[in-house]
């Protein structure tokens, strides 16, 4: 009688298990063939006297390209046309570095337009003040 534990993995509710391998192991899930969202990796344990444990860990794929929104949220209220800014990228081949397409622009902050407002209007200001004194 051997006394070694072992583990048996599984994908979400396929009874196919991904692999039985005895304790302790190494192993690399290949997340390529699952498809974008959520999934759950199912560890079942058992010890030598065939006694089992589960263990359910959720996890999240996203494999395909990024998605980013900018222009409306998640759950808002609109009205109108709503003008939208949408890009898509992924990492590629990791390999070459691709510039076009792998950020994504957004607009200007409210904060930093008026910021230069305010910087504008200061140095307007410190300039009539400073030329006023010396005449």
């Amino acid at each position: 009688m051997e006394f070694k534990s072992s583990v048996v993995l599984y994908i979400d509710d396929d009874p196919q298990p991904v692999g039985e391998f005895p304790c302790p192991v190494s192993f690399e899930l290949d997340t390529r063939r699952l498809t974008d969202g959520e999934h759950v990796l199912k560890v079942v344990g058992k010890d030598y006297l065939g006694k089992e444990g589960i263990r359910l860990i959720p996890f999240n794929v996203r494999n395909g390209p990024a998605i980013a929104v900018e222009g409306i949220r998640k759950d808002e209220t609109v009205e109108g046309v709503l003008p939208l800014m949408i890009n898509a990228y992924s990492k590629g081949n990791q390999k070459v570095f691709l510039v076009h397409g792998s950020e994504t622009p957004q607009s200007i902050p409210w904060w930093i337009v008026a910021g230069i407002i305010l910087f504008a209007a200061w140095t307007v200001f410190f300039v009539i003040t400073s030329l006023s004194v010396k005449l």
